[in-house]
């Protein structure tokens, strides 16, 4: 094993980090606020957590890459608690007699995104500066990894109750997310999850990279702008690249959680440039398609980020509610999953939409 260097994050920066991974969740992920007051109860008691580059990564190294799965709404009621994910990570070295040198989460946004964290506080690990997402989808075949064809399996799903499983072999991660699926709506639609184990190899070559440091680096400019009472989303866009979609006022929401999801659709009725006009978000735990009346005006796999019109901090699925006053905003996607095999896994007819996916960032026939 070489020896690296590792960074050790501040509570500063993990507060920075709930705020980024929830703009990066795309409205799913699960809020970070709960993830958030366990690394804050865990700092407390004096844990740290250490960063690592995936580029430090020795190629032999085994990565535990974890996450929640199910319904954001759920998460809302079950509370978070940090050993669930840890145990998740121990079964998993357990099963295959393995010792882990690093953690990472399968994606950046949401309380997924600080997942990781969470275990690395009781493992006594560091974090890999990276994920298998960019943001955050909702089934387990929506990865580099998958676009990768890397191998599936196996999966290791826990549940408070002292319900441990494991989905030791399936022939395809579509297979992955129908078995583990099940077992996580039998649990009550979530559970801590952790996913099949990357070799430091992998994570080099189909990880993507340095998504810590960049929700910290979103969440700090948010929370800069706040505090000298500029405009929080003008910060954003600056620092990332994106664009603004639409501002309104939300006047519908149609949602409901079936098969371990978060499916419907929100509407939005246009203010300032945008009055007179309506825009509707339609989800599956992340908002995947923006429609301008019958015009889809952004899709998976660009982000689609909703963020409060005030602080610029993210709106998730499960608790965007009438009368919010809300920003659309998009941001790019990670070059893979706009790649035409990339595509096959994250883009609009991945959803179910018979639509051709135009990048916003590149153009028209980018990525067809």
């Amino acid at each position: 094993m070489s020896k690296v260097e590792l960074k050790t994050i501040s509570l500063e920066e993990i507060e920075a980090l709930a705020v980024g991974a929830w703009i990066l969740g795309t409205g799913g992920g699960g809020s970070p606020y709960l993830g958030l007051l366990n690394l804050r109860r865990l700092y407390a008691e004096g844990h740290r957590v250490q960063l690592m580059s995936p580029l430090d990564l020795d190629d032999e190294d085994w990565v535990a890459v974890v996450s929640n799965m199910g319904a954001p709404l759920v998460g809302q009621e079950r509370l978070a608690d940090s050993r669930n994910i840890a145990r998740a990570v121990r079964m998993q070295e357990e099963i295959n007699g393995i010792k882990f040198r690093a953690v990472m989460s399968v994606e950046i946004g949401g309380g997924n995104g600080v997942q990781a964290l969470m275990a690395a506080a009781h493992l006594g690990i560091p974090v890999v500066d990276a994920d298998c997402m960019g943001r955050a989808f909702p089934e387990a075949q929506m990865t580099s990894v998958a676009i990768g064809d890397l191998r599936p399996y196996p999966c290791t799903l826990y549940d408070p109750r002292g319900i441990e499983a494991v989905v030791t072999k399936v022939p395809s991660w579509k297979w992955m997310e129908r078995a583990s699926r099940k077992i996580c709506v039998e649990m009550g639609s979530i559970a801590s999850t952790s996913k099949a184990p990357r070799t430091g190899r992998e994570v080099k070559d189909w990880g993507i990279h340095f998504t810590t440091t960049k929700a910290i680096r979103i969440g700090r400019a948010v929370q800069e702008a706040n505090r000298r009472h500029e405009d929080p989303i003008a910060a954003l866009l600056s620092t990332e690249g994106g664009k603004k979609l639409f501002t309104g006022k939300i006047v519908d929401v149609a949602r409901r959680t079936t098969e371990g999801f978060l499916r419907g659709s929100a509407m939005v009725d246009g203010s300032d440039a945008d009055r007179g006009t309506k825009l509707t978000l339609s989800f599956q735990n992340e908002w995947i398609v923006a429609w301008r009346g019958e015009e889809a005006i952004a899709t998976s796999p660009d982000l689609i980020c909703v963020l409060d019109s005030v602080n610029g901090h993210g709106v998730g699925t499960e608790t965007v509610r009438y009368g919010q006053r809300v920003t659309v905003v998009a941001l790019p996607a990670p070059a893979v999953l706009t790649s035409p095999r990339g595509l096959e896994f994250v883009g609009p007819r991945a959803f179910g939409y018979d639509l051709d996916y135009r990048s916003l960032f590149a153009p028209a026939e980018a990525g067809a």
